[in-house]
């Protein structure tokens, strides 16, 4: 279950955005873009923010607390799954288009805050704006790779 926070300052999410490593390829104006359409989550501990098959609406910057992610593919999960901490990003299929459902369960180990991207947005903004799109694509790429290596290794 989703409880909402008071809209936050888009300031606040300009300097989240700007902490977090996957965005660093932005310029300040970018940035800006970017923070536009994002909200502030909270989610309690032991929820799950997303499962495998729901509709995956969201990119998120992991604020405060630990979340599990588990990788599925083929009918196979990673082991134990991996713990995102503060400043990870996680949900990508949401900057894939033609992914409409999550390949993955992100459930929340703590208490979490996380900073919520709309994904259709943000691949509107990528549209608009080809450099924010190569940027953050080349971001994804090392993310996706580095999961699907690490999920082959076991």
């Amino acid at each position: 279950m989703i409880i909402p926070l008071k809209k936050s300052v888009p300031a606040t999410n300009l300097h989240i955005l700007s902490q977090a490593g996957f965005f660093s390829c932005l310029t300040s104006e970018q940035l800006e873009l970017v923070a536009a359409n994002c909200s502030i989550q909270e989610f309690p501990g032991a929820s799950q923010i997303y499962s495998l098959g729901d509709s995956a609406r969201y990119f998120y910057v992991l604020i405060e607390g630990m979340v599990r992610f588990n990788l599925t593919l083929g009918g196979r999960q990673t082991s134990a799954g991996e713990i995102l901490r503060r400043g990870e990003v996680f949900g990508w299929a949401a900057l894939i288009e033609s992914a409409q459902r999550r390949a993955a369960t992100a459930s929340c180990i703590t208490p979490c805050v996380v900073l919520a991207l709309d994904g259709n947005r943000l691949i509107a903004a990528m549209e608009r704006d080809h450099s924010i799109g190569y940027c953050l694509m080349k971001q994804l790429n090392i993310l996706i790779n580095g999961k699907m290596i690490g999920f082959v290794a076991g």
